[in-house]
């Protein structure tokens, strides 16, 4: 008989236990929204999902705000 059952993969040690919590509170229509995109997507940790496209998008944010020498017109002289 073949055991066809996903193994859960390990997180190492030496990544950081996360001890913080952060709520958010949405809309019936809006978690609604958030499933029909996980379901067509075939995503199934919702935890993960979010918190890696939240951060996702502060990090592009962060580097788009980062501080330059010279302002955009300038570069494209």
């Amino acid at each position: 008989m073949a055991n066809n059952v996903k193994k859960r993969v390990k997180v190492p040690a030496s990544t950081p236990k996360r001890k913080q919590r952060m709520v958010c509170l949405m809309s019936e229509e809006e978690v609604r929204i958030v499933d029909c995109y996980l379901k067509k997507y075939k995503i199934t940790n919702k935890a993960r999902w979010l918190r890696e496209t939240v951060l996702t998008f502060i990090h592009q944010k962060m580097e788009e705000d980062y501080p330059t020498l010279f302002n955009e017109h300038d570069m494209r002289r």
